[in-house]
């Protein structure tokens, strides 16, 4: 028998554990054209992300998304032209559940063509019927940019 640690809330052994987990802070960059917003795909995976990345100590989470596009898809967007569109928390794709991943979006623009970096295998115009292609945090980011009228 193993010695677990009475819960005293009622929860699952474990169910704590994920409770405590730390929520993921990221910041993503919507970069609009035609009516399609650029995702990319990565690391061979096959699911759809948007351009962007966690928030490093002393950034904003806008100097972060416009740090992060250029990583990830060679653009430069100027952080002062960044505006908010929205913050989508949900459950973190491919991590325990419970953890959540608290992803505020921007919206930016370039005359850049977007590219694929080294940390990216490919990028993407899509819009809301792509969203079975996202995980959770891409879904519902689709979703709002449709309600918003801003993509297809």
């Amino acid at each position: 028998m193993t010695d677990r640690p009475a819960t005293t809330s009622g929860t699952t052994p474990g169910a704590e554990d994920a409770a405590r987990l730390p929520t993921i802070r990221v910041a993503a960059l919507a970069l609009l054209r035609e009516r399609r917003v650029l995702m990319v795909t990565a690391r061979a995976r096959d699911v759809y992300y948007m351009p962007g990345g966690k928030i490093d100590p002393g950034e904003t989470a806008a100097e972060a998304a416009v740090r992060e596009a250029f990583e990830e898809v060679s653009v430069r967007v100027d952080a002062a032209n960044v505006h908010p569109l929205f913050t989508v928390t949900v459950q973190a794709h491919g991590e325990p559940e419970g953890r959540l991943v608290e992803m505020q979006v921007f919206e930016g623009s370039t005359p850049d063509a977007p590219r694929p970096s080294s940390e990216v295998d490919a990028v993407h115009w899509v819009g809301s019927a792509d969203e079975h292609r996202c995980p959770p945090a891409g879904a519902e980011t689709l979703r709002r940019l449709h309600a918003l009228g801003l993509i297809d």
